[in-house]
């Protein structure tokens, strides 16, 4: 019994096993083989490596945007003429990744609050229980004279806002590779933002825009949704190859035209636009008013999307490593063809499996 084990072992630590290859001269099952392992070659240089670049670690960016606009709009409504300046348009002012523009408005002047019965035909106010027996209605108490948005200008009042300017700063950091880039980009200096005006070809680095360019290239008619308003998106995107120099990382800026899509001619919808209120206040002769302006503008959403990629030996390992077990496939499918399909089947089988008695080996074994 200790023979038996110490030759166990022997035979474990100093014996080396390896398969029984055929070699098969068949013309079928070797272009088989060797088209299965060309796709498979294909595949791993094609897919993994140069269209996924499977050689690379990937990032994204933690980023931040900022934005300015620049432009006065005036308008001449009923002889009241006013000037309109970026702390009157644009909401809310602190220059955030998202804001909206105004293009028309309702105003309603001189509002004060008070006991009415007017304002009850139009529910805008809080009942205060109190009824009126010479028009027999209820009481309220409410903002009066009330609101009248069922008439929207047209054309929009602040057709100008068209030729208002955006200015967007936005800086973005890659952690992973310790990469930190700006859209201020090699070349963008003072000088040239002063001069220069964003075009898809012309200047595809400037960072100012002009609003009426970004309606059009997101495709939206500017006059259309600035009567009732609308959403445009505003995409900076960051794709960069960090193998080579970092100063060829740049951003590039896509529009999408979100809500106010001018085919949109449902007249029944339940919403059309983007619009909200909001109201100024002051006194009067000790009596508190306010100045109420229902709003019609364009929401411009900024949103980053990034994407860094850099050389890493894991994942490139990793691809080589899976890219040779796949070539075990064509093994596989060869062995089926030639042990199943093949009229010498039989043969194969014989020439690549060898059969044992056991029964006989344990007799020999005994004797």
């Amino acid at each position: 019994m200790k023979n038996q084990i110490t030759n166990a072992l022997s035979d474990f630590f100093f014996e080396y096993e390896t398969p029984r290859q055929v070699l098969v001269r068949n013309r079928r099952v070797g272009v088989v083989c060797r088209l299965i392992q060309l796709g498979v070659l294909a595949y791993i240089i094609g897919w993994v490596f140069i269209y996924e670049k499977g050689y690379q670690s990937t990032d994204t960016a933690v980023s931040s945007v900022f934005t300015k606009m620049k432009g006065v709009g005036y308008t001449n409504v009923s002889g009241s003429e006013r000037v309109w300046d970026v702390a009157d348009y644009v909401f809310p002012p602190q220059g955030d990744s998202s804001f909206v523009v105004m293009t028309n408005y309702i105003i309603t002047e001189g509002q004060k609050m008070g006991k009415q019965t007017l304002c009850m035909f139009l529910f805008q106010g809080q009942m205060t229980g109190v009824c009126v027996e010479g028009t027999k209605t209820c009481e309220v108490l409410a903002w009066c004279p009330v609101e009248d948005d069922h008439n929207i200008p047209d054309p929009p009042l602040l057709m100008s806002a068209e030729n208002y300017t955006l200015f967007i700063k936005n800086s973005v950091t890659f952690p992973l590779f310790g990469v930190t880039r700006s859209n201020l980009v090699e070349g963008i200096d003072a000088d040239y933002i002063s001069k220069c005006l964003h075009d898809p070809k012309k200047a595809p680095l400037c960072p100012i825009f002009r609003l009426g360019d970004i309606v059009k290239l997101s495709g939206f008619s500017f006059e259309t949704i600035a009567r009732v308003g609308g959403a445009i998106g505003i995409v900076v995107d960051w794709t960069c190859n960090l193998d080579v120099d970092v100063k060829h990382c740049k951003p590039q800026y896509n529009f999408h035209g979100l809500y106010g899509n001018p085919a949109e001619t449902d007249k029944a919808r339940a919403s059309v636009g983007y619009n909200f209120r909001y109201a100024k206040h002051y006194m009067e002769d000790r009596i508190q008013k306010r100045t109420l302006l229902k709003v019609f503008g364009i929401r411009f959403d900024i949103i980053v999307q990034s994407l860094a990629r850099k050389f890493d030996i894991i994942p490139t390992l990793t691809a080589i490593g899976s890219g040779v077990g796949i070539f075990g496939v064509a093994t596989v499918v060869c062995d089926l063809v030639l042990l199943y399909l093949l009229p010498k089947r039989e043969f194969y089988k014989n020439m690549k499996f060898k059969y044992t008695d056991t029964h006989t080996q344990v007799s020999s074994f005994c004797l």
